[in-house]
């Protein structure tokens, strides 16, 4: 059956090679025909090594590396992509199925177009293909078949193995058919509204996955790791917050390529920009070069075929928008007091916010390869990245209400004095009756800002309350992504400005308390799993009338010789109460357990924040609902 996987595979390569020269040929139904063609057949090839996965197919050398008997079927099936060969597959059929869907639901009336931009898609689709058959083969055998396999790596048996690697790739490789889309229209100078409608579409339709898998992420990192944090510009999570922060200036650019005409050179270099940086993440996370929890491989060999397909994509692009950008029309005039003007400085600063983070990341390699070891942490992005992001967002709120070209400022005074005064209750209640630092009376601020400026474009559009519910989808994405935004702010100045965090080392029946909370442990026992055993903490916690029983757990696998924390949480409404148990210490002949316990407060805004914006760009990729939308 794998070699029919492997047969499939290579008819994929072959029919998204047609599909480039057809599609660049203007051959626009033929195009589209192969592209359903080389999906189908690359969705059997994937089907094939699913197959293997939950058979136990240990004559593969994927399955033996990667899978074990013992495994429960749901991490066997999910570990199909739980490893590099297995991601890179998944990502050409996310290519293909781009491809496809394009074919099927591209609908702009222009047929070259369409044609030329399926052509992209398939020499994209080519090359990733070749790379995965010829770089990263998952079809290899393994003559005689080991009887078991090495396992999955351990922290990847968790349920958010099924969601969170096919959610980011939907987003990373969701790109690749808008920088398909940007291609096609700068080989006929053409970026303008029609191209900017469909775009847009498709440009949410990466966003809304790429949203939803950094929250997924997150979340499995702070219950899985230990550590009580949601986030920690890790070089892998920067990897995904760089494209997420292009596609945001892209869908802001784009709106007003659609509405006015205006920034179609900008919005189509930043589609290629959103592609090119989803393509360096998985070069950055395969690679070896930097070092993280999350890396799928370090094989530099690997790495630099990545980079080469990254300059060969960049280089193509780049030189395209050079040789295309002076040709296309500069839509209506319009001055720097304006909508036009506020969303290109918003799109200034989220491009410079990436270029930050990327800095960020790759820093230490550029310092090891000039023979100086620097790590760069929490202190530099906030330093760098965090203030950029609050100019941007203290000013979100005033410049929605402005007109498009020229702004009328007679208002701006009363907002200002608004934001003034709001700054100043919550810093007087901040130093005062909250005790909290300035800059997190300034953040929460900020947040209840943006959450108030939320509504009151919501209410300004509607002109009046009655009519709030007859607005189209789109404009309701768009306050609820704005809505999240301020969620999120909130949640996060206050989960990292009030956070709580202690180390106990308990004995049976010993205790200790952590804001608020009493701490103690019942007991440690032994316990098994189908392929794993460990420690299990029994642990009673209360505060006042409040009573949680934890059970933070400590496993142990077998095959894979490796340890992970099961943490355990307990959500109070206002925050996380969480619990990781470390080692066993003897002190003085006595048994103690060492726990890590934090009190995370408003954690949950963070995510439901998140949560929100990803609703939000979905609420605006759905078709328009009666009434005329304003972007």
């Amino acid at each position: 059956m794998i070699e029919l996987g492997h047969l499939a595979a290579f008819l994929a390569l072959a029919a998204s090679l047609a599909q480039g020269v057809l599609g660049l040929m203007g051959a626009r139904a033929l195009a589209g025909r192969v592209a359903l063609v080389a999906f189908g057949v690359m969705a059997l090839s994937f089907l094939t090594l699913v197959v293997a996965f939950a058979r136990s197919d240990f004559s593969l050398a994927l399955v033996a590396n990667n899978s074990h008997t013992l495994k429960p079927m749901l991490y066997k099936i999910a570990g199909t992509w739980g490893n590099h060969e297995g991601s890179m597959a998944l990502w050409c059929l996310v290519t293909l199925g781009f491809g496809g869907a394009g074919a099927l639901w591209m609908r702009t009336g222009r047929d070259v177009f369409e044609a030329r931009t399926l052509g992209v898609q398939g020499w994209l689709a080519t090359g990733a293909l070749s790379y995965l058959l010829f770089a990263s083969s998952p079809y290899l055998r393994l003559d005689p078949a080991p009887l078991q396999g090495a396992g999955l790596n351990p922290i990847l048996q968790d349920p958010a193995l099924a969601f969170h690697p096919p959610m980011l790739y939907l987003g990373y490789v969701g790109f690749s058919f808008v920088f398909a889309l940007a291609a096609a229209g700068l080989m006929e100078a053409r970026i303008d509204r029609v191209w900017a409608r469909e775009a847009r579409r498709w440009a949410l339709a990466a966003f809304v996955p790429l949203t939803i898998g950094i929250a997924l992420g997150s979340y499995w990192a702070y219950y899985e790791l230990g550590w009580g944090g949601w986030w920690f510009w890790d070089p892998v999570e920067n990897a995904s917050l760089m494209p997420w922060l292009i596609g945001a200036a892209l869908l802001h650019s784009v709106a007003v390529t659609e509405k006015r005409g205006n920034f179609a050179a900008w919005t189509a270099l930043l589609a290629v920009l959103a592609f090119l940086f989803s393509v360096m993440g998985a070069f950055l996370v395969r690679s070896g070069v930097l070092t993280s929890v999350h890396a799928f491989a370090v094989d530099p060999k690997r790495g630099m075929v990545l980079l080469a397909g990254l300059v060969v994509y960049g280089l193509f692009a780049l030189g395209l928008f050079a040789l295309r950008a002076p040709k296309l029309e500069g839509g209506k005039p319009w001055q720097m007091l304006s909508r036009e003007g506020a969303l290109a400085v918003n799109n200034v600063v989220l491009v410079v916010a990436a270029l930050t983070v990327l800095l960020g990341t790759l820093f230490p390699l550029m310092a090891e390869a000039a023979g100086r070891t620097i790590s760069v942490g929490e202190p530099y992005f906030r330093l760098t990245f965090v203030p950029m992001l609050a100019a941007l967002l203290v000013i979100l709120p005033v410049v929605q209400v402005w007109s498009w070209g020229k702004a009328d400022l007679s208002m701006l005074w009363k907002w200002a004095a608004g934001g003034v005064a709001l700054v100043a209750v919550f810093m007087a209640l901040g130093v005062g009756l909250w005790d909290i630092p300035l800059g997190a009376a300034f953040g929460l601020a900020l947040g209840v800002w943006l959450l108030f400026g939320s509504v009151w474009e919501l209410r300004r559009r509607a002109v009046t309350w009655g009519r709030v519910f007859k607005m189209p989808l789109r404009v309701w994405g768009m306050t609820l992504a704005h809505i999240g935004l301020g969620v999120f702010v909130i949640g996060a100045v206050v989960e990292t400005t009030q956070r709580y965090e202690a180390t106990l080392a308990l004995p049976a029946g010993g205790s200790g308390t952590v804001a608020g909370w009493n701490i103690t442990l019942e007991d440690v026992r032994a316990i098994e799993g189908p392929n794993w055993y460990a420690d299990k903490a029994d642990i009673i916690a209360r505060r006042g009338s409040a009573k949680a029983e934890m059970a933070p757990t400590k496993r142990y696998y077998p095959a894979a010789r490796m340890p992970t924390t099961e943490t355990a949480i307990h959500k109070t409404g206002t925050g996380d109460l969480y619990v990781a148990l470390g080692d066993r210490r003897e002190v003085d002949g006595e048994t103690r357990w060492v726990f890590r316990v934090y009190f995370n407060p408003l954690i949950d805004f963070v995510y439901l924040g998140v949560l929100l914006m990803g609703l939000g760009a979905f609420f605006s990729l759905l078709p328009r609902g009666r009434g005329k939308t304003a972007v």
